[in-house]
């Protein structure tokens, strides 16, 4: 059990080197993949209770303040006292940390929404708040949400970009999405328990006991063992967060908050272009647009930038024509530069460069264009302008065709892994009554 803990922990979030979440590879260990979402396997273990935890724990609940109705029965002292423990620490300090990036932004969309703000912790139990996270069932993102339920709350997936991925539209759509749970059900466990596993699921489970609790619909064993363990896991993150030093969690620094200004791009542009007019780290700009999933943002993408540097990008687009900001390079000039220096630096002709910046460098401090592609890209060979021959009627002469002009080639867009219903597909129905239902379960098509 021990070794199976640490397994889980250090499996948290896998990533590529690029910061993407794998596929898993056949034979792939669970070092080597994130084929199982590691929170999926604690809600599926059953974890001990400590007696000696229950008085301290009615005395933190008493002493915090929450939107949110919080509990002190066996399932959250269970959860209570995982946490509690040097893996469970490990588990919540990794997300805690990670909070610290989105926690404002999340807080305030929560506000907009009317959605209790300890429901941000649902996104700690979701993906430790790591923007690319993605589940055994194929759930993206902070919250993550499976493709349908997403595109009906307007996230748009893509091979190019997919809005699952971008942290303030992923918040304001579980924001609407939880509001909507919470209209139809009348109860937030409720609204809870389906957004891990369905409305539908729980309508079921309600119809079938005729109860509109969430514990009762526990004690009756109607629920998935997971949806039955996400809500106590979920109040019980709450209530150890919310009381950090009890539970020797004060150390815990937190990701400094991400701020940036929205800019967007009017042709397709490399986030290396943006990074290096800036000079910033390329990091920093994959950070600032997890939703990007491939090196360029496409027209009309709204890209976050860091704040106050608009004016540095507007300069680079300036230098780069719009129809070569996917793959040219800029170049701040420096005292000693010359065409023929510049050009052997980026392995490029030096005619290139030169036709490129109106035959000379500009002055010391300005950008020059590169027309030469970024490390690890594929260039773009353009295809040369064919003239058609046409043979005039009565011509005998053996005028040789044109030879057929070389295929364009594009950089390797990268494969779509499908996407499998998971546990937060959902059907959305018309606002019903804010107070507690009883009522059949809803049918709905198969997807």
């Amino acid at each position: 059990m021990d070794r199976r803990l640490d397994e889980l922990i250090e499996a948290i979030y896998r990533y590529d080197a690029d910061g993407h979440a794998v596929a898993p590879a056949p034979g792939a260990s669970v070092r080597d993949s994130y084929e199982k979402s590691p929170i999926d396997e604690i809600l599926e273990t059953t974890f001990t209770i400590d007696p000696s935890l229950r008085i301290k724990i009615i005395e933190h609940i008493q002493a915090t303040a929450s939107q949110l109705p919080l509990e002190h029965n066996d399932a959250v002292v269970s959860y209570i006292n995982f946490f509690s423990s040097e893996r469970g620490k490990k588990i919540l300090s990794f997300g805690l940390k990670q909070s610290g990036r989105y926690r404002a932004m999340i807080s305030r969309v929560l506000a907009q929404e009317g959605v209790p703000q300890e429901l941000m912790f649902l996104a700690q139990a979701e993906s430790a708040f790591q923007p690319r996270a993605v589940s055994r069932a194929l759930c993206v993102g902070i919250w993550q949400f499976e493709r349908h339920t997403g595109a009906e709350y307007g996230l748009i997936p893509g091979t190019i970009t997919d809005d699952r991925m971008d942290p303030e539209k992923a918040t304001r759509a579980a924001a609407h999405h939880l509001h909507d749970l919470y209209t139809h059900f009348g109860d937030w466990y409720l609204a809870m328990a389906a957004y891990n596993c369905g409305q539908a699921c729980i309508d079921r489970a309600v119809a079938r006991t005729g109860y509109a609790d969430f514990w009762e619909l526990k004690r009756l064993n109607v629920l998935p063992r997971e949806t039955a363990n996400y809500v106590p896991a979920i109040l019980a993150m709450t209530i150890v967060a919310k009381n950090a030093k009890e539970y020797g969690l004060e150390e815990v620094e937190m990701e400094p908050t991400l701020e940036y200004d929205t800019l967007e791009v009017e042709a397709p542009t490399h986030l290396s272009l943006l990074a290096t007019a800036l000079d910033r780290p390329l990091s920093e700009l994959k950070d600032l647009n997890p939703a990007v999933l491939r090196m360029v943002a496409p027209a009309g993408y709204a890209v976050h930038i860091p704040k106050n540097t608009r004016n540095l990008v507007e300069e680079a687009f300036e230098t780069i024509p719009a129809s070569h900001r996917d793959s040219w390079r800029i170049h701040r000039v420096e005292y000693g530069d010359t065409l023929a220096s510049v050009a052997k630096k980026y392995s490029v002709p030096m005619a290139a460069v030169a036709s490129s910046n109106k035959d000379e460098l500009p002055e010391v401090g300005k950008l020059a264009a590169i027309p030469a592609t970024y490390p690890g890209d594929r260039p773009v060979q353009k295809a040369a302008p064919v003239t058609a021959q046409r043979k005039s009627a009565g011509h005998t002469s053996a005028a040789k065709a044109p030879a057929p002009a070389p295929a364009v080639r594009k950089p390797q867009a990268q494969v779509r892994v499908p996407v499998s219903p998971s546990r937060n597909a959902v059907a959305k129905r018309p606002v019903a009554s804010t107070k507690p239902v009883l009522r059949a379960a809803a049918k709905r098509p198969r997807a």
